[in-house]
């Protein structure tokens, strides 16, 4: 699941015309960015809202299922829960789509410590140092076992795998997928795992020159 529903404001200007997912990055659409790291699976779905006729457009002519959501956009939660007839029950990974990476595809690493037994989400989280553009302080602290306990110098990427259970426990339409984050936390079963490379949070304008800068072009 690719979120790329958002009005992308803090973006100002440039997404008075297109949606942010579009917005080029080393010539190429940040959606292009984060659709590299999913070649290979089998199903993919990006939501759209604001202008999201650009985003289908864009898709046209491949196998990626685009989720118009209208009349109001739903968050991250009520989007991965309104994508779930095509994206079925299993575990599924989630990304954002505003940010740009320089190391290995963490979709594998992910797949390589994921512990269904234990977890109901693993997060893919780097430190502040490598956070290339990151405003402000980290998201999480991670722990010995692993578990992630909030605040602290972790950044979380916007890559997880997350179980889609608790989706339907949430009465509202709109929220966000922290709410899902919160309850795991407090059963113990929200954790990370550290990402080596480096990443780079393009959700404001500085970030578009700043992700160039990182990748050397």
């Amino acid at each position: 699941m690719l979120f790329a529903a958002g009005f992308g404001t803090r973006m100002k200007h440039l997404t008075q015309d297109r949606p942010k997912p579009l917005l080029p990055v080393a010539g190429r659409p940040l959606l292009d960015h984060a659709l590299d790291l999913t070649d290979g699976l089998r199903t993919r779905v990006v939501n759209a809202h604001y202008h999201g006729d650009q985003i289908a457009d864009h898709l046209a002519g491949t196998d990626i299922h685009v989720v118009q959501e209208q009349p109001d956009i739903l968050d991250t939660g009520g989007g991965l829960r309104n994508a779930l007839p095509i994206l079925g029950d299993a575990p599924v990974f989630t990304l954002n789509t505003d940010a740009v990476w320089l190391g290995p595809n963490g979709m594998d690493m992910l797949r390589q410590h994921w512990a269904p037994d234990q977890m109901d989400a693993l997060m893919l989280c780097v430190p502040l140092e490598r956070a290339v553009g990151r405003l402000g302080a980290g998201d999480f602290s991670l722990q010995p076992d692993g578990q992630l306990i909030w605040k602290g110098d972790m950044v979380y990427t916007g890559l997880q795998i997350i179980k889609t259970d608790l989706l339907h426990e949430i009465p509202e339409k709109i929220f966000s997928l922290k709410q899902l984050w919160i309850k795991m936390s407090e059963r113990g079963r929200l954790f990370g795992t550290i990402y080596p490379g480096h990443w780079c949070d393009v959700g404001h304008p500085e970030g578009i020159h700043l992700a160039e800068e990182m990748l050397n072009v």
